[in-house]
Protein backbone atom coordinates (compact mmCIF):
# COMPACT_ATOMS: atom_id res chain seq x y z
CA UNK A 1 0.00 0.00 0.00
CA UNK A 2 2.81 2.42 0.94
CA UNK A 3 4.64 1.58 -2.30
CA UNK A 4 1.53 2.51 -4.31
CA UNK A 5 1.15 5.77 -2.39
CA UNK A 6 4.77 6.67 -3.14
CA UNK A 7 4.30 5.80 -6.83
CA UNK A 8 1.24 8.06 -6.90
CA UNK A 9 3.13 10.86 -5.12
CA UNK A 10 5.94 10.67 -7.69
CA UNK A 11 3.45 10.87 -10.56
CA UNK A 12 1.60 13.78 -8.97
CA UNK A 13 4.93 15.59 -8.58
CA UNK A 14 5.62 15.01 -12.28
CA UNK A 15 8.25 12.26 -11.90
CA UNK A 16 8.51 9.04 -13.88
CA UNK A 17 10.10 6.05 -12.12
CA UNK A 18 12.35 3.65 -14.02
CA UNK A 19 13.24 0.45 -12.18
CA UNK A 20 15.15 -2.67 -13.06
CA UNK A 21 15.24 -4.87 -9.92
CA UNK A 22 18.63 -5.93 -8.53
CA UNK A 23 19.93 -9.19 -10.00
CA UNK A 24 20.57 -10.65 -6.56
CA UNK A 25 20.06 -10.16 -2.82
CA UNK A 26 23.05 -7.82 -2.38
CA UNK A 27 24.27 -4.81 -4.32
CA UNK A 28 25.86 -1.39 -4.27
CA UNK A 29 23.92 1.39 -6.01
CA UNK A 30 25.39 4.74 -6.96
CA UNK A 31 23.21 7.80 -7.52
CA UNK A 32 24.50 10.52 -9.81
CA UNK A 33 24.18 13.44 -10.17
CA UNK A 34 23.60 14.59 -6.59
CA UNK A 35 23.48 18.39 -6.33
CA UNK A 36 20.40 19.24 -4.29
CA UNK A 37 18.60 18.53 -1.03
CA UNK A 38 15.57 17.70 -3.23
CA UNK A 39 17.38 14.52 -4.29
CA UNK A 40 16.62 12.94 -0.91
CA UNK A 41 12.79 13.14 -0.88
CA UNK A 42 12.54 12.17 -4.56
CA UNK A 43 14.97 9.29 -3.97
CA UNK A 44 13.15 8.16 -0.82
CA UNK A 45 9.79 8.09 -2.62
CA UNK A 46 11.42 6.04 -5.37
CA UNK A 47 13.05 3.66 -2.90
CA UNK A 48 9.75 2.91 -1.15
CA UNK A 49 7.97 2.61 -4.51
CA UNK A 50 10.56 0.05 -5.69
CA UNK A 51 9.74 -2.35 -2.86
CA UNK A 52 13.44 -3.05 -2.25
CA UNK A 53 14.78 -1.95 1.13
CA UNK A 54 17.95 -0.02 0.44
CA UNK A 55 20.34 1.46 2.95
CA UNK A 56 21.98 4.78 2.20
CA UNK A 57 25.09 6.49 3.45
CA UNK A 58 24.83 10.01 4.83
CA UNK A 59 27.13 12.29 6.76
CA UNK A 60 26.79 11.64 10.47
CA UNK A 61 25.88 15.26 11.21
CA UNK A 62 22.50 14.62 9.52
CA UNK A 63 21.68 12.00 12.15
CA UNK A 64 20.79 14.42 14.96
CA UNK A 65 17.57 15.07 16.77
CA UNK A 66 14.83 15.46 15.60
CA UNK A 67 15.52 13.48 12.40
CA UNK A 68 17.91 10.80 13.71
CA UNK A 69 15.29 8.13 14.41
CA UNK A 70 13.53 8.77 11.07
CA UNK A 71 16.76 8.58 9.04
CA UNK A 72 17.81 5.32 10.75
CA UNK A 73 14.36 3.83 10.18
CA UNK A 74 14.47 4.57 6.45
CA UNK A 75 17.85 2.86 6.04
CA UNK A 76 20.33 5.61 6.84
CA UNK A 77 23.88 4.67 7.79
CA UNK A 78 25.81 7.56 9.41
CA UNK A 79 29.28 8.12 7.94
CA UNK A 80 31.93 10.20 9.70
CA UNK A 81 33.65 12.04 6.84
CA UNK A 82 35.96 14.01 9.14
CA UNK A 83 38.12 10.98 9.94
CA UNK A 84 39.39 7.97 8.02
CA UNK A 85 37.30 5.35 9.82
CA UNK A 86 37.32 2.38 7.45
CA UNK A 87 33.84 2.85 5.99
CA UNK A 88 34.46 0.18 3.36
CA UNK A 89 35.44 -2.48 5.91
CA UNK A 90 32.42 -1.62 8.09
CA UNK A 91 30.09 -1.97 5.12
CA UNK A 92 31.78 -5.21 4.03
CA UNK A 93 30.95 -6.63 7.46
CA UNK A 94 27.32 -5.61 6.95
CA UNK A 95 27.28 -7.34 3.55
CA UNK A 96 28.72 -10.52 5.12
CA UNK A 97 26.32 -10.56 8.07
CA UNK A 98 23.03 -10.02 6.24
CA UNK A 99 21.28 -12.28 3.73
CA UNK A 100 19.98 -9.23 1.84
CA UNK A 101 21.73 -5.85 1.74
CA UNK A 102 21.57 -3.05 -0.81
CA UNK A 103 23.72 0.03 -0.17
CA UNK A 104 23.10 3.33 -1.97
CA UNK A 105 26.00 5.79 -2.19
CA UNK A 106 26.41 9.17 -3.86
CA UNK A 107 29.92 8.89 -5.31
CA UNK A 108 30.52 12.64 -5.32
CA UNK A 109 30.22 12.61 -1.53
CA UNK A 110 28.72 16.10 -1.52
CA UNK A 111 26.03 18.24 -3.13
CA UNK A 112 28.67 20.84 -3.96
CA UNK A 113 30.98 20.67 -6.97
CA UNK A 114 33.81 18.18 -6.63
CA UNK A 115 36.44 17.58 -9.31
CA UNK A 116 36.43 13.81 -8.61
CA UNK A 117 34.38 10.96 -7.23
CA UNK A 118 35.20 9.14 -4.01
CA UNK A 119 36.21 5.55 -4.77
CA UNK A 120 34.62 3.83 -1.76
CA UNK A 121 31.61 2.54 -3.72
CA UNK A 122 33.96 1.01 -6.28
CA UNK A 123 36.19 -0.72 -3.73
CA UNK A 124 33.10 -1.90 -1.82
CA UNK A 125 31.37 -3.44 -4.85
CA UNK A 126 34.57 -5.21 -5.92
CA UNK A 127 35.41 -6.51 -2.43
CA UNK A 128 31.83 -7.66 -1.72
CA UNK A 129 31.61 -9.14 -5.23
CA UNK A 130 28.20 -7.60 -5.81
CA UNK A 131 26.66 -5.89 -8.84
CA UNK A 132 26.71 -2.11 -9.16
CA UNK A 133 23.38 -0.39 -9.83
CA UNK A 134 23.42 2.83 -11.82
CA UNK A 135 20.88 5.03 -10.08
CA UNK A 136 19.94 8.54 -11.10
CA UNK A 137 17.72 11.53 -10.45
CA UNK A 138 17.39 13.29 -13.80
CA UNK A 139 15.76 16.71 -13.41
CA UNK A 140 15.90 17.30 -17.17
CA UNK A 141 13.57 14.41 -17.94
CA UNK A 142 11.97 14.26 -14.46
CA UNK A 143 13.01 10.62 -14.15
CA UNK A 144 14.30 8.77 -11.12
CA UNK A 145 15.45 5.21 -10.93
CA UNK A 146 17.88 2.38 -11.23
CA UNK A 147 17.96 1.34 -14.82
CA UNK A 148 21.13 -0.66 -15.30
CA UNK A 149 23.26 -3.13 -13.34
CA UNK A 150 26.90 -3.81 -14.13
CA UNK A 151 29.63 -6.07 -12.83
CA UNK A 152 32.83 -4.15 -12.23
CA UNK A 153 35.96 -5.60 -13.81
CA UNK A 154 38.58 -4.00 -11.58
CA UNK A 155 39.91 -2.03 -14.55
CA UNK A 156 39.08 1.45 -13.24
CA UNK A 157 39.42 3.29 -16.54
CA UNK A 158 37.26 0.82 -18.43
CA UNK A 159 34.63 0.72 -15.67
CA UNK A 160 34.54 4.52 -15.34
CA UNK A 161 34.23 4.90 -19.13
CA UNK A 162 31.15 2.65 -19.05
CA UNK A 163 29.68 4.63 -16.14
CA UNK A 164 30.49 7.95 -17.87
CA UNK A 165 28.67 6.83 -21.03
CA UNK A 166 25.61 5.82 -19.04
CA UNK A 167 25.32 9.13 -17.17
CA UNK A 168 26.11 11.35 -20.19
CA UNK A 169 22.49 12.52 -20.67
CA UNK A 170 21.43 12.80 -17.02
CA UNK A 171 20.90 16.35 -15.73
CA UNK A 172 21.20 17.55 -12.14
CA UNK A 173 18.96 20.21 -10.64
CA UNK A 174 22.11 22.36 -10.48
CA UNK A 175 24.22 21.15 -13.44
CA UNK A 176 27.14 23.40 -12.54
CA UNK A 177 27.59 21.40 -9.32
CA UNK A 178 27.82 18.00 -11.04
CA UNK A 179 31.48 17.08 -11.16
CA UNK A 180 33.33 14.91 -13.66
CA UNK A 181 33.17 11.13 -13.35
CA UNK A 182 36.73 10.27 -12.36
CA UNK A 183 38.64 9.27 -9.26
CA UNK A 184 41.23 11.45 -7.59
CA UNK A 185 44.70 10.96 -9.09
Amino acid sequence: MLARLCALALRLLGWHAVFTPPPGPKSVVIVYPHTSNWDFPVGLLFRIRSGVFMHWAGKDTLFRWPLRRFFLRVGGVPINRREHTGMTSQLLAAFASKPEFHMVITPEGTRSYSDHWKSGFYRLALAAQVPLGLGFIDFGRRQVGIERWITLTGDQESDLALIRDYYAGKRALYPEKAGPIRFKS
